[in-house]
């Protein structure tokens, strides 16, 4: 056995036990008589489409074969979300406080969150024009951005936004990446459409100065917005129901980590109100979120699990008289 068929293996425990006996020396040897010459180790692209192949037969086998579709409905949500924000965002930074006021300001701009909502318009314009690889990158990159934003305002010591704005945006940015390679024409579109929408409200919103805002988004933008989330998947996912599909249950329960991020200060307000404060401390909105991202990413798993507990095992089946009833 070379070492490239053995690493291969290793990949294929990705796949459950049975359909590795069944299939396994097949999927093996079609990856072998794929490869280039000479190469020891798979491909990034091979590796990744072992495991996700494994994934989805062991949500077969659990009952579960809609979670993938359930969470690529989910990336389409999630990612109109993120770039109506980006768009309220971007309109807003154009409108720095004034010179008089003597707040920090990053050039023309209320913030280096310009950059972020930048990056995050333009994945939603690839998404658009060139679906796939390239709109994945676009993504990814706008996630990246968002994310180097407070390290890269602590080095050149300039105002951003803050956490509580750009965290729910990068959950958000990471449910995006499952998105479908191959989107429809009106999936392509909701994106940039609700970028349009996150343009308008700011128009129609914003006054003479916008400094100040991002804490307005905190107790009204950014709770709305998740409302806005979570209602909608609930919607879909009661409509798909109704046609015995359940992409729309699978969507809801992947949306509520970004839901609950967007509307943490609502959480934290919650807590606070129970210790008898009248406002969420900072330290109460950071334990929210916490408890949020910790626990939100474990309700996929938990749910697929609890679903495989109650499907029934398959009827025996008589060889002559086919399923036994």
């Amino acid at each position: 056995m070379t070492g490239l068929e053995r690493r291969y293996r290793h990949l294929l425990r990705a796949y459950p036990a049975d359909y590795r006996r069944e299939r396994g020396e097949e999927i093996v040897g079609t990856y072998l008589d794929l490869a280039d010459p000479g190469r020891r180790w798979p491909s990034v692209a091979d590796a990744a489409d072992l495991v996700r192949g494994g994934l989805r037969q062991r949500l077969r086998a659990a009952g579960a074969g809609d979670v993938v579709p359930g969470v690529r409905l989910a990336a389409l949500l999630a990612l109109a979300t993120a770039a109506f924000l980006a768009a309220f965002w971007a309109l807003a930074e154009v409108q720095p406080p004034p010179a008089a006021w003597g707040l920090p300001s990053f050039g023309p701009f209320v913030s280096i969150g310009i950059v972020a909502w930048s990056a995050w318009l333009v994945a939603v314009l690839l998404v658009l024009v060139a679906p796939g690889r390239p709109a994945r990158l676009g993504i990814t990159v706008a996630v990246l951005a968002t994310t180097a934003l407070p390290v890269v305002s602590l080095v050149l010591d300039v105002p951003r936004p803050p956490l509580y704005v750009l965290v729910p945006q990068i959950a958000l940015g990471v449910l995006a990446l499952a998105l479908d390679s191959q989107p429809s024409l009106p999936t392509r579109a909701l994106p940039i459409t609700a970028a349009l929408g996150g343009a308008a409200t700011a128009a129609v919103l914003i006054g003479q100065s916008y400094w100040g805002w991002y804490g307005w988004t905190a107790e009204q933008l950014l709770p709305a917005t998740g409302g806005v989330l979570l209602a909608v998947a609930v919607l879909l996912a009661v409509g798909l129901t109704m046609r015995q599909d359940r992409r729309g249950q699978w969507a809801v329960v992947a949306l509520l980590t970004p839901i609950g991020l967007l509307s943490v200060h609502i959480l934290a307000g919650m807590v606070a109100g129970l210790g008898g404060a009248p406002r969420p401390t900072y330290p109460t909105m950071i334990a929210a979120a916490l408890a949020v991202g910790l626990l939100g990413p474990a309700l996929l798993p938990i749910t697929v699990a609890l679903r495989r507990r109650r499907t029934p095992a398959p009827a025996a089946s008589c060889p002559t008289c086919g399923p036994h009833r």
